[in-house]
């Protein structure tokens, strides 16, 4: 994904240090953090008991919500995939992060779409079980970027949900979102990508959530809505078939990258700064420059 800033006019905002930092793998985390006085917890309180508070670690010099962005390699073994995945969870919840964004297919990544229909499971099975139960195990918030969703057409229809789950801090899901657009292409070298050969499109757009780290508007893409934009990727060879080329990263609602991934699967963190937003918004008032007249608002086309 390119994000991209319009080059209409040069505009001085005041200098703020830099808030996010990379991560590498778990086992190589001891001094890659750019954020300098930024104290790493010892190893031995790895999420081994629940915290009232996802924030309440912060301290009174780090009062941002940080929030973690996980790149990992899926494959078709979906036990393998939660432990990759939950061993990033609770390295993020260890460093103090309140979220923890996983990517799309992060349950798995079958060989073909009949593949694709047998392993995937309803909202209620036991593999959102265990990320309900990690999420409570770790007290941070969950966004899972793209469930295989056996919803309640399955007998009818056969096909499935791509489904943006967000799960609070006790392991209730707060919100769903189901994909409206699929992705059907043709990639050279990998043959053709057809989600639509097993999957339904979603019906319907949903509203923001708020969080710990503001509102998730699970359908945000671009930088010109002035929002922190927050891309977990895959990466690397899935199987024979397929691959991926991860950059995952956080961008500010300036264009800047603020954290971002290494090769490989791993994390990075970065703190969602609401003033500097709310700042931003203020200086470079966008949304008053907009022309529902001609194009229409969310939900309300133009006559």
């Amino acid at each position: 994904m390119v994000l991209a800033v319009s080059p209409c006019r040069t505009y001085r905002l005041p200098r703020r240090p830099r808030l996010g930092f990379i991560i590498r793998p778990p086992h190589q985390l001891l001094s890659l953090l750019l954020c300098p006085g930024l104290r790493i917890p010892r190893p031995s309180v790895l999420c081994a008991q629940p915290r009232p508070r996802a924030m309440a670690i912060f301290s009174s010099s780090w009062e941002l919500p940080l929030v973690a962005v996980c790149q990992v390699t899926s494959t078709p073994d979906k036990q393998q995939n939660f432990k990759t995945c939950a061993e990033l969870v609770r390295e993020a919840a260890r460093l103090g992060a309140c979220l923890a964004f996983l990517p799309e297919a992060f349950d798995f990544v079958a060989r073909d779409p009949a593949e694709t229909l047998r392993l995937s499971e309803p909202l209620g099975g036991n593999l959102l079980g265990e990320y309900t139960q990690l999420a409570r195990e770790c007290g941070l918030w969950l966004s899972l970027g793209g469930f295989h969703e056996r919803g309640q057409d399955w007998e009818q229809t056969q096909k499935i949900y791509n489904c943006h789950v967000l799960l609070d801090n006790k392991g209730s899901v707060v919100a769903t979102y189901r994909k409206t657009h699929l992705c059907d292409v043709e990639i050279p070298g990998q043959g053709p990508m057809r989600e639509s050969n097993s999957t339904i499109p979603g019906p319907s757009l949903e509203s923001p959530v708020s969080t710990p780290a503001g509102k998730v508007l699970l359908r945000a893409r671009a930088i010109e809505t002035q929002c922190y934009v927050v891309a977990a990727a895959q990466c690397g060879r899935h199987h024979e078939k397929r691959a991926s080329y991860g950059h995952s990263m956080v961008v500010d609602p300036w264009g800047t990258v603020v954290a971002r991934c290494s090769e490989g699967p791993g994390l990075c963190l970065a703190r969602i700064d609401l003033r500097y937003l709310r700042q931003l918004r203020q200086q470079l008032p966008v949304f008053r420059h907009r022309r529902p007249d001609l194009y229409g608002s969310l939900g309300h086309p133009r006559s």
